[in-house]
């Protein structure tokens, strides 16, 4: 993406309404009193601006910042890590990890999720599928359908999505062990044998993508109004 036809700026630094995308997302997160701490993982050449940034938009003691990696499973177990060193994290805890670039996620959900964790040991926030998904076999010419999986076993993976500690650790250490890499958390969760609760998502809890969503977001805010 690309802000105001400038050259491509981390989604984190666009803003919604005059505040960054980073910044909707922490107020959220810092709105539900169980929420003890928040780390945000971030390259290390980025790391300064964000802290400005948190400063500015959305102040808090429970607020830090840490160094991510190459890739969302590096950045993740990195944040963990600290999260388990700084704050003692207990193996029934909660952890909760989601995309900075979906910044109307609601304290509500996020309720939620944290009580799944707690009932399940694992949980995602998830978008039933109303489209009709096709299974395809990919050629030369693009694709051919092989089957038709009915929507009510799809749901579209969203964030949050969380464990309990230890749990969430053990999913990471074996992905690492065994050189795994994931799209998400549940994945790992899954790989490791841990079952992953869904808990009901929303559209407006889409991630920023295209210049176009950042209109989109600003219209479901003005909405919520």
């Amino acid at each position: 993406m690309s802000a105001g036809g400038s050259a491509a700026t981390p989604k984190q630094f666009l803003s919604i309404n005059g505040v960054p995308v980073l910044a909707h997302c922490l107020r959220a997160f810092l709105a539900v009193k169980r929420v003890e701490a928040i780390y945000v993982a971030v390259r290390k050449t980025e790391i300064d601006r964000v802290r400005e940034q948190i400063a500015e938009f959305s102040p808090s003691a429970k607020v830090h910042v840490v160094e991510g990696g190459d890739i969302r499973q590096q950045s993740v177990s990195n944040a963990l890590a600290l999260v388990v060193s700084e704050s003692g994290c207990r193996e029934d805890d909660v952890v909760l990890v989601h995309d900075a670039a979906r910044p109307l996620i609601d304290p509500a959900t996020i309720d939620r999720t944290i009580d799944a964790v707690a009932e399940f040991g694992a949980a995602i926030v998830g978008l039933p599928a109303v489209d009709t998904i096709k299974q395809v076999e990919r050629t030369a010419h693009g694709a051919i359908v092989t089957a038709t999986i009915p929507r009510e076993r799809i749901v579209q993976a969203q964030t949050p999505q969380g464990a309990r500690c230890g749990l969430l650790q053990r999913a990471f250490a074996e992905a690492a062990a065994d050189e795994f890499t994931g799209t998400d958390e549940a994945s790992l969760l899954e790989r490791a044998g841990i079952v992953v609760a869904v808990v009901p998502g929303s559209a407006k809890n889409f991630k920023i993508t295209q210049p176009g969503d950042l209109e989109l977001a600003e219209f479901y805010l003005a909405a919520a109004k």
